[in-house]
């Protein structure tokens, strides 16, 4: 079992940044995938970003390229989310995701083998 903690969440204004963080128990897969999700009231859940742990690659949604950087220290069994130029758009429940690197990018989210965190909110005012 993996167990994800997230961290970092809160209120700020349009404009401000966050960074999020998600710790790891352990890693169980020989090749993992790390991503971040969102969930704002009344929407569906949304790939934010994505890092392998293995090459580090990444992956952006489209709506947050450029205002988001998904790093990881791999010693702290840890993978951040810096988010820049927040906008009320960005009010959501973000969820940290753990999974096998079998999967593409925000595969992730559908398959069962995914382990989840318990979620840190964040709202950003106008």
């Amino acid at each position: 079992q993996v167990q994800l903690v997230e961290s970092g969440g809160g209120s700020v204004q349009a404009g401000g940044s966050l960074r999020l963080s998600c710790t790891a128990s352990r890693y169980s897969y020989s090749s993992s995938l790390l991503a971040w999700f969102r969930q704002a009231p009344g929407k569906e859940r949304e790939g934010v970003a994505a890092i392998y742990r293995r090459s580090s690659n990444t992956y952006y949604a489209s709506s947050v390229k450029g205002r988001v950087t998904i790093s990881q220290d791999i010693a702290k069994n840890t993978v951040y989310l810096q988010m820049n130029s927040l906008t009320p758009e960005d009010t959501a429940m973000y969820y940290c995701a753990y999974g096998n690197a079998i999967y593409r990018g925000f595969d992730l989210m559908s398959k069962d083998d995914t382990y989840w965190g318990q979620g840190t909110h964040v709202t950003v005012s106008s």
